[in-house]
C-alpha cells in the first residue's frame, strides 16, 4: 500500500510539473532574516524559487546542496544580478530563526541572495505551489515529514516562470547558468 502510495505521488508531482509555465501570484512572506519579502521586492531580478522544510529527512538537503552549487558556479562566473527564494513547506516548525539555522548547516557562499520564506500557513502554502508551480505539497499522515517536488524554477525579473529542473538527482547546473544569464540580458 505505502509503495503504491508513493508511486501515486511520484506521477502526480510529474504530472503537475509538466503542466505548463505561469506568471506568480502576489505574496507577501517572512524571511530568515525576519523581513519582509514580496513579489514586488524581486520583480526586477530574475529568482531560482524551490520547495524545502528544515526537518527534511530525504530530499531537502541535498537540494539545498544543489542550490548552494549553483551559487557557487554564478559567483565563478561573476553573475550577480539574481536572488534564491525557498517557500518552507513546515511554515508551522519553520520560523525565521529556524530557517536560519538551517541555512547555515550549508556552505553558502552569499547568503544575502537567500531568502527561505515561512509566515504562512500549510493549506496555504500547498495552494501556492500548485497553482502557481504546478507542484505538489502534502503533509505525510504517518510522519512528521511534508512530501513536494523537488524541482529548481527560474523566474524571470516579471515574476514569470521560465523555466523548471531537476533540483535533487541529475541536476544541470551549467543549464540553468546559462537560462539566468539569458534572462538577466533581456
Amino acid at each position: 500500500m505505502k509503495k503504491l502510495m508513493g508511486i501515486t505521488v511520484i506521477a502526480l508531482v510529474l504530472f503537475l510539473a509538466a503542466c505548463g509555465d505561469s506568471s506568480i501570484e502576489d505574496f507577501s512572506h517572512t524571511d530568515q532574516r525576519g523581513k519582509e519579502i514580496s513579489l514586488e521586492n524581486l520583480n526586477g531580478t530574475p529568482w531560482l524559487a524551490t520547495f524545502v522544510f528544515t526537518n527534511c529527512t530525504t530530499v531537502c538537503p541535498p537540494m539545498t546542496f544543489n542550490m548552494v552549487s549553483i551559487q557557487d558556479e554564478l559567483l565563478e562566473q561573476g553573475i550577480e544580478e539574481y536572488k534564491i527564494v525557498a517557500f518552507s513547506v513546515d511554515p508551522g516548525n519553520d520560523k525565521p530563526a529556524v530557517l536560519s539555522d538551517y541555512l547555515d548547516k550549508f556552505n553558502v557562499p552569499d547568503e544575502s541572495k537567500w531568502h527561505l520564506l515561512t509566515g504562512y500557513s500549510q493549506d496555504y502554502i500547498a495552494e501556492y505551489a500548485k497553482d502557481n508551480f504546478k507542484s505538489f505539497v502534502k503533509n505525510d499522515p504517518s510522519s512528521n515529514q511534508v512530501v513536494h517536488g523537488t524541482s529548481f524554477y527560474l523566474i524571470d525579473k516579471n515574476g514569470k516562470v521560465a523555466h523548471n529542473y531537476d533540483g535533487y538527482g541529475d541536476v544541470p547546473v551549467e543549464e540553468i547558468v546559462e537560462d539566468l544569464k539569458v534572462l538577466i540580458d533581456n
